[in-house]
């Protein structure tokens, strides 16, 4: 069993100490970080991660294009971790290459259990869904942008690993926050069928939906907004500053190959208790890998 842990991390140190200790207790062995920046100096154990991007030292009118990025994060030694070197978005990659069209959006690394034969490891994908602004030609009263703009250059991505119609011929693990609610009716927050394109696109690609869903998480005793009065959303996000019992819509989840999915196990750790130093609660991600 490999542990896997998701985990939009806002930029901010203390949940560095946090996986730290869960991987102390054995709770995990791989993080899938976003919005993360580099690990405090003072971990109490090192930790491993691929940092290899092309667009980090490449300033854009004189700033820094990006001051954060997803991670793919080891956390234990019993696991093999190999990370992709994200290069820009070619069309003939070399092995240890992966084309990335967004920034800020995916990293990606191969994970096998230590010793094992790499037909039992898989590919681990984190995404971070950013939003796009419009161009200012639009004249759009949407300030903050769409995330689905950057979801699909995240699918893009993804699907250079795809080369079988059969989606049992891949192992392909992806898990992070794609700013979506999924199910969405209204609008508050959400682009409804912009939105389900995305999801839509998912199951094409021989992709499954792995939540987190109901009961595999906590659900408010109040409506969420934007989803039917029936939904199984688990809220993953509250606003920054407020309280856990206050967070109402989830925008992380994960997928998995088709057929893969079924050594997949999800869920949210999203109670009040369970958050953690984020606006963003972590994915329990367990691969029954044999």
């Amino acid at each position: 069993m490999i542990r896997v842990v998701s985990w939009n991390i806002f930029k901010k140190w203390p949940p560095w100490h946090v996986l730290v200790e869960m991987a102390r207790r054995g709770e995990a062995d791989v993080a899938l970080l976003q919005e993360a920046g580099n690990p405090p100096p003072d971990l109490a154990q090192p930790v491993h991660y691929g940092t290899d991007e092309f667009w980090r030292d490449h300033p854009y009118e004189g700033r820094p294009i990006y001051d954060r990025w997803p991670l793919v994060v080891q956390l234990s030694d019993k696991v093999e971790v190999e990370w992709f070197r994200a290069v820009p978005p070619i069309s003939h990659l070399g092995e240890h290459d992966i084309a990335i069209s967004g920034i800020g959006t995916v990293a990606a690394a191969r994970v096998r259990p230590r010793g094992r034969p790499a037909v039992d490891g898989f590919i681990a994908v984190s995404m971070y869904a950013r939003y796009i602004k419009p161009h200012p030609s639009t004249g759009t009263p949407w300030r903050v942008g769409a995330p689905d703009v950057s979801a699909h250059r995240i699918l893009s991505d993804i699907s250079a690993f795809i080369g079988h119609e059969d989606p049992s011929r891949h192992r392909i693990l992806a898990a992070g926050d794609l700013n979506m609610i999924y199910g969405a009716t209204g609008r508050t927050l959400a682009l409804p069928e912009r939105e389900r394109a995305f999801w839509d696109r998912v199951a094409a690609l021989g992709l499954e939906f792995l939540g987190p869903q109901a009961p595999d998480g906590w659900q408010p005793s109040g409506p969420q907004p934007d989803v039917p009065p029936d939904t199984k959303n688990v809220p993953t996000w509250v606003r920054n500053g407020r309280p856990p019992e206050e967070a109402n819509r989830q925008f992380d989840y994960a997928i998995a190959s088709r057929g893969f999915h079924e050594r997949v196990t999800v869920r949210a750790l999203n109670k009040a208790e369970e958050c953690g130093p984020s606006d963003h609660c972590r994915l329990m991600i367990e691969v029954d890998t044999g």
